[in-house]
Order: structure tokens, then C-alpha cells, then sequence
């Protein structure tokens, strides 16, 4: 009796296939997830180790080999960034209040400058709109360190040395352009149609903006506020060049001023970044649903 090949060649059973992209499948999710924890455990590690140094005893600090576990708790770090060995307020402390009032005035003036200039940019057909645009972003090209001599010499003469309006108008200066391009984005992506319907109905065009284009805006107002916040808080080049006094320093140089001398409190350091970190993370996840919307905002097109 004649074998066709078929039936001498036993094929490969009907769910073999399917159970081998199965397991292949679990095999790469298991590499990817031992390669993200890894990464993570890379990135996270300075924070933590940030944080623990935070809440060491000094003799554990400076302790070798470093204790990871084994160290004794204590707060008396961070009560030291706000209380002065004589019971009263310490310079850290001033520093962190001059940051938050720099840092919030700065965004809140640059949002309110740049939200309605990327509104007119967007709406309005201007002379050489493209090449205004370049020449707004082209003043974030140059990192700050190139223009604090012209511009401590320009505030030397119109006496903004040593003072928080001095910081607050240059980091607003320099999150304006961030502030006009991010928008004008955003502004893109809201129908020119509802304020054209709103006028119709006897708004006029700035009435039209407030009441219908900028309640859409508001996920790309907390997503940009928040950058430009960022900048605000870190910026370290003008607050140490533009101000000396300890009651207008913001809190960036005076964290660095403690590294220096013979001896160096690394248990004050690490709760002193500790404690700077907080208000950015805390205003990121109070408008971190706002943060999200903005950031994706225009990223799926129909």
C-alpha cells in the first residue's frame, strides 16, 4: 500500500505553534520587566540614598562600610533646616520662603504674559509671524551663565541687585519665549470657530477668549506652568550672581553653601534637598491630571 508523505511525516500538533509565541511572549515580558526594575533601581537609587542620609544619625553617616538598614532614626536634620541653633528662624529657611515667593511670582507672570501672546500669535495673521517666533525661541538658546555679566551690570544701574523683583522679572523673562511657543500649541488645537460663534452672538473678541477659548486651555496652562516653574525653582546661575544677602538668596545657592570648609553636614544637605524637592512634586501631582491632558494635547489626530 502506497505512504503519501503527509501521512509519513507526522506534522507539528495544532497548538504547538500558539503555545511557543505564548511562552516566547512571557520570556521577553519577564527580560522587559527585569530591565525596567533594574533601570529603576539605577535612577532611584541617588533619591533614596538621598532620602535614608536624610535621617541618619551623623555617626551613621560618615559611618564605613554605610549602613543601608542598621542606623539610628532622627528628624534632627530637617528640624535644623527651619530652626537656628539659637531657637529662631535659620537661613535655610528664609532661603526656601524666597524660592517659593520667586519661583510663583515668576510662573504666575510669565503665564499671564505668554498665554495671551500665544493666543494672538495663533489667531491673528501678523508680518513676519515665523521669523518673531524664531526670534522669541532664539533667546533660550544661550544657556544663562553667557548673559548674567550684561545683565548684572544692567541691574547694577536700575539698583535690582539683591532684590526678589530683580529674580522674579529675569526668570520670567527667560520663561516668557518657553511660555508664548508651548501655548501657541495648545491654542492651535481649540477651533478658531467657537470664538468666531461667540462674536456673532455679540461677544466681543476678547470676551470670546475668556469665556470659551481659555476654559479649553486650562490642561496646557498647568503643563506649562509646571516647566516653567521647574526652571524657576532649580535656577542656580542668577540667584548666586544677582544676589549676596542671605534674605534674598533663593534656595539653590544656599543648599550648594553648604558644601565647603573642612567639614560638610551631609545629614543638613540631604534634608535640605529633601525639603526643596517637595513643593515642585507636590504642585506636579496636585495638576498632574491637567499635566497629562496638556501633554498629550494635539499627540491624536482624526
Amino acid at each position: 500500500m502506497a505512504i503519501t508523505i503527509d501521512e509519513a511525516v507526522p506534522g507539528p500538533a495544532p497548538h504547538a505553534a500558539p503555545r511557543a509565541r505564548r511562552r516566547g511572549g512571557r520570556a521577553r515580558r519577564v527580560v522587559e520587566v527585569v530591565l525596567l526594575v533594574a533601570l529603576a533601581a539605577a535612577m532611584l537609587f541617588p533619591v533614596l540614598w538621598m532620602l535614608e542620609t536624610s535621617i541618619k544619625e551623623n555617626r551613621d553617616v560618615y559611618a564605613v562600610p554605610a549602613k543601608f538598614f542598621n542606623f539610628d532614626f532622627t528628624l534632627d536634620h530637617f528640624k535644623d533646616v527651619f530652626v537656628s541653633p539659637d531657637g529662631g528662624r535659620s537661613d535655610l529657611s528664609v532661603s526656601f520662603l524666597n524660592s517659593v515667593i520667586v519661583a510663583g511670582a515668576s510662573t504666575v507672570l510669565a503665564t499671564v504674559l505668554g498665554v495671551p501672546a500665544a493666543w494672538a500669535y495663533s489667531r491673528f495673521t501678523l508680518k513676519a509671524k515665523k521669523d518673531q517666533l524664531f526670534f522669541i525661541l532664539s533667546t533660550r538658546f544661550m544657556p544663562p551663565v553667557v548673559v548674567v555679566i550684561p545683565i548684572f551690570l544692567m541691574y547694577r544701574e536700575l539698583g535690582l541687585i539683591d532684590s526678589k523683583l530683580g529674580l522674579i522679572l529675569i526668570y520670567a523673562a527667560f520663561n516668557v519665549p518657553f511660555t508664548i511657543w508651548m501655548m501657541k500649541g495648545f491654542v492651535d488645537e481649540v477651533p478658531s470657530e467657537y470664538e468666531d460663534a461667540a462674536m456673532l452672538d455679540g461677544y466681543t473678541r476678547l470676551q470670546a477668549f475668556w469665556k470659551f477659548t481659555l476654559p479649553l486651555l486650562v490642561p496646557g496652562i498647568a503643563a506649562t506652568a509646571v516647566f516653567a516653574l521647574i526652571f524657576s525653582w532649580n535656577e542656580f546661575v542668577f540667584a548666586i550672581f544677582l544676589t549676596s544677602s542671605q534674605e534674598v538668596r533663593t534656595a539653590p545657592p544656599a543648599i550648594a553653601g553648604l558644601i565647603g570648609g573642612t567639614t560638610v553636614d551631609w545629614g543638613l544637605v540631604a534634608a535640605s534637598a529633601v525639603v526643596f524637592a517637595i513643593p515642585v512634586l507636590v504642585f506636579a501631582f496636585l495638576v498632574r491630571k491637567h499635566l497629562v491632558a496638556g501633554v498629550t494635547l494635539g499627540a491624536v489626530r482624526r
